[in-house]
């Protein structure tokens, strides 16, 4: 199990509309908004800066990966940085930087930026190495250069190729958040100033039902407002101030934004920082583990502190429940828990030891909570897919009863009301008798910038073909079985998909452990399958997982979705090589696992392979497993209820809570479990920096509140956007930290290698 991290969306911005002819201009043909062709989509400039600011990524992702399970998309950073680049060199640029050309970068930065996860190089391959030789069964375990590339192009391309039908269901019927994608959307369209693309303009329909019935195809100055695209007629300011003027206004009240300079110079700082902290620590390994607790809680319980910046960055990415739960889970696990069984004689060897030590002893507790949230949140997911299906079946035999045979309608004519026929200047002398467009059309972009069926259904087969040619010649596994293992993996995609466009999460650790438990069946005794079988179904998820958050960016800025599609290919194919080199850079300097990369989620994979194929639990941890088990299998099951009450506040005695703050509060026991699984180090300085943000933005909103003489709707008006303003700089800082400290530390990999 790995974690994949999105951001906590504090960062909900409104944007300036300006007037830009050119970029702007939306068509309707036949229903169907037009990808702006004024603008360059697909450029190789995006693409050579999301690949090599993708390729940092990739470095800090496999770094922190190895040691602690922590992945990010860093797609809002991915953003920040390529339009940071081209802000530096637009005085030489021949076409300007565009939102589009943003989108592309942003989509190859996090494909080349997760293939550590997707490719199973901090999990499945670090477990494959743990095995003992009875337990393999011969297989190989250990893979060179060639092979890992081979095993990461066998996991690349089928999820790819999976989402895109996925894509018309999920972002253009249902509309689904998936609120990393949306705010990701939103901090393009700030920084290339541009209107709030969540804001959805009620006449659209209106609008384009009225240019279908005139028969007229607006152009010239008049555009389609789209998601708060502005018409011509509400962008009048002057182009030229778009180049000199860093004033964002919203809702006609304008606040001075942080200058691009001061932006960079915080990531700048912040980047040096956490580099200089990396350089120290290993010349002074000391610092990494200060005993702030007392020397006998730091050498026999683990309480240290290691005061890395990188961590606390990753804290702030996060968000402050996130990280509070973490560390109850770090104080049940390593400050009740561990305690217990070491004191009980239940796991009597050194507390760090995964295999006589509490610390594997309270593994099979964490992993427990992950498996009993992560199968009731697929359920729950599952079980609405159903609900909805069977309705959707419902209406259509109902509609068939009642109207005869759908396919017998005329779909071209259809006799309307007269107020559709009113057009937006309110002329009402129209036909009665119209074309109606579905209204998912109005919301789809011209299909000649789709990426076409026959390369959807012929990549998925050609990638299934192709990941069962690598999975047998690697391991010998039976290609029907890794065809199983494929054909699993899809729906379990799905699941993830809908999960991550509701919540932001991707249970992708529960993904993974449904199809260990499916393949102990189909393969008892095999755990080198087992574990393949779960890398499987957890790269599906995976990788469909991060296209589908890039188009939903994509689909808010009107980028092209075929665009998006060729640079996930690219950064996925380039991210393989690239992380299967560092890979073996790590595997060469340092012991993996050992005490600077313990690999925490391939001891997960492997006690559940173990588990699912018949090997005993330590001795007295079946009680513990049950009762958090059964306390988080509860837990989203309440919380499905709370959220479908539709009270705005739910009572506690005499207290009463508004709902949607009880929610964001709610236990999370993903958080929970790698509270437990990673020493408290990792955690602690986490929480230090999620906390210091949070105590910082207070004070500073405080300080606003009480200043001036300004109106109450004024002053709530400027805190919503101070705290934007506050939650965009630390989003800056955080980046810096982290990057900081994973980019140094692979420069000192690169001085120990040669």
């Amino acid at each position: 199990m790995s974690l994949l991290i999105q951001p906590r969306h504090a960062f909900e911005v409104k944007s300036v509309a300006t007037d830009d002819d050119h970029e702007q201009r939306r068509q309707i043909v036949s229903g169907r908004h037009m990808v702006d062709v004024s603008q360059p989509q697909f450029t190789w400039r995006a693409i050579i800066v999301g690949l090599l600011f993708g390729t940092i990524l990739c470095f800090s992702n496999l770094w922190f990966g190895l040691q602690s399970g922590w992945i990010s998309m860093m797609s809002l950073q991915s953003s920040l940085v390529g339009f940071a680049v081209f802000k530096a060199l637009e005085h030489v640029l021949d076409v300007p930087f565009g939102p589009a050309e943003n989108v592309v970068l942003q989509s190859t930065a996090v494909a080349t930026a997760t293939m550590p996860l997707a490719g199973g190089f901090v999990g499945i391959l670090p477990a494959l190495k743990l095995l003992e030789e009875s337990e393999s069964n011969g297989a190989r375990t250990v893979l060179n250069f060639g092979q890992l590339c081979a095993w990461g192009l066998a996991l690349t391309f089928f999820g790819v190729f999976f989402a895109i039908p996925l894509r018309r269901q999920t972002i253009i019927k249902e509309k689904l958040r998936f609120p990393s994608g949306t705010a990701t959307a939103q901090m393009i369209s700030v920084l290339h100033k541009r209107p709030d693309p969540t804001l959805v303009d009620e006449q659209l329909q209106a609008e384009t039902t009225a240019t279908a019935l005139n028969g007229v195809t607006r152009d010239h100055g008049t555009f389609v407002r789209r998601r708060g695209i502005a018409t011509a007629a509400d962008n009048a300011s002057d182009n030229s101030q778009e180049d000199t003027d860093d004033e964002v206004q919203t809702d006609n009240i304008s606040v001075d934004d942080v200058k691009w300079v001061t932006k960079l110079l915080i990531l700048f700082v912040s980047f040096t920082m956490s580099g200089v902290y990396a350089l120290l620590a290993h010349f002074f390994p000391i610092i990494a583990a200060l005993p702030v607790f007392g020397r006998r809680a730091s050498t026999i319980w683990a309480w240290n502190l290691m005061p890395s910046l990188s961590y606390a960055g990753q804290g702030i990415i996060m968000g402050l429940p996130t990280c509070i739960w973490m560390l109850v889970g770090s104080v049940v696990g390593w400050g009740i828990l561990s305690p217990l069984a070491k004191n009980e004689g239940w796991a009597p060897g050194p507390v760090t030891d995964w295999k006589t030590g509490s610390r594997g002893w309270i593994l099979w507790i964490s992993l427990a909570v992950m498996i009993a949230e992560s199968i009731v949140s697929l359920g729950l997911v599952g079980t609405k897919e159903l609900l909805l299906a069977l309705g959707r079946l419902r209406v259509f035999y109902g509609k068939r009863k009642t109207s005869g045979s759908l396919l017998s309608q005329p779909p071209e004519d259809v006799t309307t009301p007269n107020t559709l026929g009113q057009s937006v200047d309110g002329d009402t002398n129209v036909p009665k008798t119209v074309r109606l467009v579905a209204e998912e059309d109005l919301d789809e972009v011209d299909p000649r910038f789709l990426v076409p069926a026959w390369v959807t259904w012929g990549g998925l087969f050609a990638s299934t073909l192709l990941c069962m040619g690598i999975v047998k010649a690697l391991f010998d596994i039976p290609m029907y079985d890794t065809l199983i293992a494929v054909v699993l993996a899809l729906p379990l995609a799905v699941l993830g998909v809908r999960a991550l466009g509701e919540t932001d999460l991707n249970p992708v650790s529960g993904i993974g452990k449904v199809s260990q438990v499916v393949f102990a069946g189909i393969m008892p005794g095999n755990l080198v399958g087992n574990l393949v079988a779960g890398g499987i179904a957890e790269a599906g998820a995976q990788q469909a997982g991060d296209l589908m958050q890039d188009l939903k960016t994509g689909h808010l800025l009107n980028a092209s979705p075929r665009a998006q599609f060729v640079a996930q290919m690219i950064g996925s194919v380039f991210s393989v090589f690239v992380t299967a080199g560092a890979y073996l850079l790590y595997n060469k300097v340092y012991p993996i696992p050992g005490p600077q990369f313990p690999v925490p989620t391939a001891q997960v994979w492997l006690d559940m392979a173990r588990l699912v194929n018949g090997h005993p639990l330590p001795p007295h941890v079946w009680p513990f497993i049950v009762a958090f088990s059964i306390l988080f299998a509860l837990l989203p099951a309440i919380a499905v209820i709370v959220k479908n009450s539709g009270k705005e506040y739910v009572a506690f005695g005499p207290w009463t809570v508004r709902t949607s703050t009880l929610l964001r509060w709610w236990p999370s026991g993903i958080a929970f479990a790698i509270g437990i699984y990673n020493t408290p180090n990792f955690t602690l300085m986490r929480v230090i920096g999620a906390l210091s943000t949070a105590v910082v933005t207070e004070v500073v909103v405080s300080r606003h509140k009480h200043s001036g003489i300004r109106s109450d709707v004024l002053r709530d008006h400027d805190e919503s956007i101070l705290r934007r303003k506050i939650a965009m700089l630390a989003i800056i800082l955080a980046s810096g930290f982290v990057l900081g400290e994973g980019t140094f530390s692979f420069f000192i990999l690169l001085s120990q290698a040669f």
